[in-house]
């Protein structure tokens, strides 16, 4: 049997319908107090569990509370990919957040675009052209998420300055390698030891040094990449505004979607291998509503107060030279 098929005699027996039958027909059989009433109950039960599963009126029920069941458990998954979605966005700071805004605001106008379209789906909850908006927008704030972490990690190994301790550090490796070398010449290997042991751990520190400054490298290169990205899908969401509302044809705009969504592959994919961000990369829910994309956290001004000269916040090194 199919799994998505369900099991009739199964359903029957978990529904109320069994135990309105049974109470009907066993039961009245056992009130009857008569060897004839409780077959003629036994008979009734036995010939309603063989006919009442296949009757259309229950096919239905069964039907109706499967359906019920998936909307709820869409439901569900809705509400909790929306709670790690208004998390997300919580913990970004206000440049990210009022990017990702003003990005929403630009769909709202797809969105606004498409419903005077004739040839608009009749419901914007289940347009797969819309929901390919929130995949747009998802897409959006995980790339938000992973920069300001990759902020936050390289601004702390900043302070640290770990290029100068690296290079220090290979200085003193050398420069103990070649005392252990020397003392090993003139055959003193009581000194030799101690000096080895100090070596030993002055390498190994070495080597951590040297892990640290590949991962700040490599924090680099994503964080470049993450604000490359970021521009890229900015621009393209634009593109398909662009054509939403000059050219008003149904067809171009689906092709549009589709071919922005289909560059994002390449996209997802880098960023399911970014182990480090796990929690920032998962998919949207299984489920055919829309998940949307605007949220419900108190939205950021339309314009931050003034700030004194000294104080205004400086764009990441990795926008700048993308800029530049």
């Amino acid at each position: 049997m199919d799994a998505q098929t369900p099991n009739y005699r199964r359903e029957f027996f978990q529904s109320p319908h069994h135990a309105v039958l049974g109470l009907l027909t066993l039961g009245a059989g056992f009130l009857s107090a008569h060897v004839l009433g409780l077959i003629a109950g036994v008979t009734a039960y036995l010939l309603g569990w063989i006919y009442l599963p296949d009757l259309p009126v229950f096919r239905r029920w069964v039907e109706r509370r499967r359906q019920n069941a998936e909307r709820l458990g869409e439901a569900q998954k809705l509400a909790e990919f929306q709670q790690r979605r208004e998390a997300l966005l919580r913990s970004l700071s206000y440049p990210r957040r009022e990017r990702y805004a003003a990005l929403a605001r630009v769909c709202r106008d797809i969105e606004n675009a498409t419903a005077d379209n004739p040839l608009a789906a009749a419901d914007p909850a289940t347009d797969p052209r819309l929901r390919k908006l929130d995949e747009l927008m998802w897409t959006l704030l995980r790339l938000l998420g992973i920069e300001e972490s990759l902020e936050r990690f390289l601004e702390t190994e900043r302070t640290e300055n770990v290029p100068q301790m690296l290079r220090e550090a290979e200085t003193e490796a050398a420069r103990l390698t070649a005392e252990a070398e020397a003392l090993k010449q003139q055959g003193n290997p009581a000194a030799l030891e101690r000096k080895q042991r100090y070596l030993n751990s002055r390498l190994e520190r070495l080597e951590v040094l040297r892990k640290r400054q590949q991962r700040i490298q490599q924090a680099e290169e994503n964080l470049a990449l993450v604000v490359s990205e970021q521009d890229r899908l900015d621009q393209q969401i634009k593109l398909i505004r662009a054509d939403a509302v000059a050219t008003r044809n149904a067809e171009s705009l689906t092709a549009r979607i589709d071919a922005t969504v289909e560059h994002l592959d390449q996209t997802n994919k880098w960023l399911s291998q970014l182990d480090e961000f796990k929690d920032l990369v998962g998919d949207l829910p299984a489920t055919e509503q829309r998940v949307g994309y605007e949220a419900t956290v108190s939205a950021p001004p339309a314009a931050p107060p003034p700030l004194p000269a000294a104080s205004k916040p400086v764009r990441s090194a990795a926008r700048q030279r993308h800029s530049s």
